[in-house]
């Protein structure tokens, strides 16, 4: 019996290694998030807004979301209408149209560019 052994090492990492080696958070403290104001879909459309290439993985990592997941926000903002993408080499480019209206009846007055506003000064 192996005792103080260590572990035998694999090739797959685990998800808190793949967090750790994309990008550190940006979270002011440590205390455990219970709930956010946002949806993830304006998590998204606010992290192109700051930066208008940038990659799904980024994405991804800030929000705390899988890639595929960010993928499915991508489609679902741009068949709305909400922002284009166009090619750049191999990168995506991101368009935000910032005119249009948020989408709940509550909100509805309120246009993308004034919450990106009220959230990047």
């Amino acid at each position: 019996m192996l005792v103080n052994a260590e572990k035998p090492r694999t090739k797959f990492r685990t998800r808190v290694q793949t967090k750790q080696m994309i990008a550190p958070s940006r979270k002011t403290d440590s205390a455990p998030i219970g709930f956010t104001f946002f949806s993830n879909h304006a998590h998204v459309l606010l992290l192109i807004a700051r930066e208008s290439d940038v990659r799904m993985r980024e994405l991804a990592a800030e929000v705390g979301i899988t890639e595929r997941a960010v993928q499915r926000i991508i489609d679902d903002l741009t068949a709305n209408g909400y922002v284009t993408v166009t090619k750049e080499g191999r990168r995506n480019l991101y368009q935000i149209q910032g005119d249009l209206p948020l989408r709940h009846p509550i909100e509805r007055h309120c246009t993308i560019g004034s919450l990106i506003g009220l959230v990047f000064p």
